[in-house]
């Protein structure tokens, strides 16, 4: 989910799916109400991000916060990073990301996909670490959440039990069958990761997807010992499936941050002010259960997001 992916930029540019494009009532009204009108003058813009649930779920909420406040939003959900980063900065203007995630895709552009990762477990720190290449792409970060979601690996309880396992290391010399985001493969946070840090034998990757149906399927039925998921995926318990620790911590600090493009921050300064409380009322705790009401109880992103803001006083 958060490192570099390997996607072609052509197919990338082509592959922003439109899932939203928001504001056409706030256009509709201006005429009759000066304060709408007013705010509507703040133009358009384009919000990118990743459509696993979680970032489905953050992204609605930008979406509806900068919607409130007058600008025009158009929102483009991909599978990877990978598809919507050759047009960002440039064609799309904020994406709601994940420290590690775009600090060390921006590492492997720029130097190479062997290059040594930035691993430090305190995001603040790993922005520090990232600054020079956050500046040379011009792409600035808001305000780091305190909210944080790092990639792991989920095994049936009947395994966990069964085997003694509870920890990745518990897994060392074993064969597994993975079934993760379909860029997984190589990756150090995914399964580069876990046969070089770990010594675990993955025989096979299938692509079936980050924390999908799919993947929490072929754990369950038995086709795969192992699932990639996120550290605030709500739907586990409820389906009989348990998180290993990652005790070697092969996992960047992952908080939650608004990266936006420099150039559009420069004239649209208050988009901070915008999406900076938004990160402040995030925890990772409260996301966890933001994304249980989705998975378990079925609700909208949409939904569950204005329910959010609204309860935070952010509408």
């Amino acid at each position: 989910m958060h490192l570099a992916r390997t996607f072609a930029a052509v197919f990338a540019a082509g592959a922003l799916t439109l899932t939203g494009c928001a504001g056409d009532d706030l256009a509709d009204d201006s005429a009759s109400d000066p304060e709408t009108s007013a705010a509507a003058d703040k133009g358009s813009l384009t919000l990118a991000g990743q459509n696993f649930p979680e970032a489905t779920l953050v992204a609605s909420m930008y979406e509806q916060l900068l919607e409130d406040a007058g600008y025009t939003v158009e929102t483009k959900l991909v599978d990877s990073r990978d598809a919507y980063m050759p047009t960002f900065p440039g064609d799309v203007d904020i994406v709601p990301e994940y420290v590690g995630g775009i600090v060390n895709f921006l590492n492997t552009q720029a130097n190479g996909a062997d290059a040594e990762p930035f691993e430090a477990g305190d995001g603040e720190q790993l922005a520090s670490d990232g600054a020079s290449l956050l500046e040379e792409a011009g792409i600035e970060l808001l305000d780091l959440s305190p909210a944080t979601d790092a990639n792991a690996f989920f095994v049936t309880q009947e395994f966990s039990e069964a085997e003694g396992v509870t920890t990745l290391s518990d897994l060392e010399g074993q064969s597994v069958t993975l079934a993760a985001a379909p860029d997984c493969e190589g990756r150090l946070d995914c399964e580069g990761g876990l046969s070089d840090e770990y010594g675990i034998d993955v025989t096979e990757v299938l692509p079936l997807g980050y924390a999908s149906d799919q993947t929490y399927q072929s754990v369950l039925d038995g086709e795969s010992e192992l699932g990639e998921t996120s550290t605030t995926d709500g739907t586990l318990e409820s389906q009989g499936l348990v998180i290993l620790e990652d005790d070697k911590q092969i996992q960047p600090a992952q908080n939650l941050v608004p990266a936006v493009s420099a150039d559009f921050l420069a004239d649209n300064p208050d988009v901070a002010d915008i999406l900076n409380p938004l990160m402040a009322a995030l925890t990772t705790e409260g996301l966890t259960e933001l994304n249980g009401r989705m998975a378990v109880d079925r609700e909208t992103a949409e939904d569950v997001a204005a329910d959010f803001l609204s309860e935070q006083g952010l509408l």
